[in-house]
């Protein structure tokens, strides 16, 4: 192992230690702790949330309802992932919870009729003729479609992760996503053939 190798280890080593230490004071009530955990994190949710629900102001609202549960919760907190993985879940299942209360379908279905539905050019992706970068490619995925893609293919879980925290089928998560990347491509296709 090479000495810049041995400097990153020991880096990495160093911030999951102080990592473990902020949560362990937060866990006993320290606001400040929390408060440095939250500035570790809360740009990584914030863009999670923002993927998976496409919209500034409920990403901000996501983001906010997560690391309020997460503080309530920090003392059940077991470790067994590092915080920034426990509070990704949490925001994965925020994010869940808000598209249910608003009545939306998560959408996680993969039957050939809706996907051909999805594709057909109806004008309903909203594209204004301008283009669309990436994220609003991403966004305009249907919402099944779109949560399977960053979670699998952005965040890279697995998909038995994924699956666990939609709750859906292993199987569903690998049509979704094999949807969502049909979906995209074709969206960014368009948009390349639009300018």
């Amino acid at each position: 192992m090479s000495e810049a190798q041995d400097e990153s280890e020991f880096q990495r080593a160093k911030r999951v230690a102080d990592e473990r230490s902020l949560v362990q004071s937060a866990a006993r009530g320290s606001a400040a702790a929390f408060e440095r955990l939250y500035r570790l994190h809360a740009g990584k949710v914030y863009g999670l949330c923002l993927r998976m629900t496409g919209q500034r102001e409920t990403a901000e609202d996501c983001t906010q309802e997560a690391f309020v549960q997460a503080w309530r919760s920090l003392p059940r907190f077991e470790g067994r992932a590092s915080f920034g993985t426990w509070v990704h879940r949490i925001a994965v299942n925020t994010v869940l919870t808000q598209a249910r209360r608003r009545g939306e379908q998560t959408g996680l279905r993969a039957s050939i009729e809706d996907e051909l539905a999805d594709s057909l050019p109806d004008g309903s992706i909203g594209d204004t003729g301008a283009g669309m970068d990436v994220e609003a490619a991403i966004a305009s995925l249907p919402p099944g479609a779109r949560y399977v893609l960053v979670l699998a293919g952005v965040y890279g879980y697995s998909h038995e992760e994924t699956a666990e925290m939609l709750g859906v089928a292993v199987g569903t998560c690998k049509a979704q996503l094999h949807r969502a990347r049909h979906l995209l491509g074709q969206r960014l296709r368009d948009q390349e053939g639009a300018r």
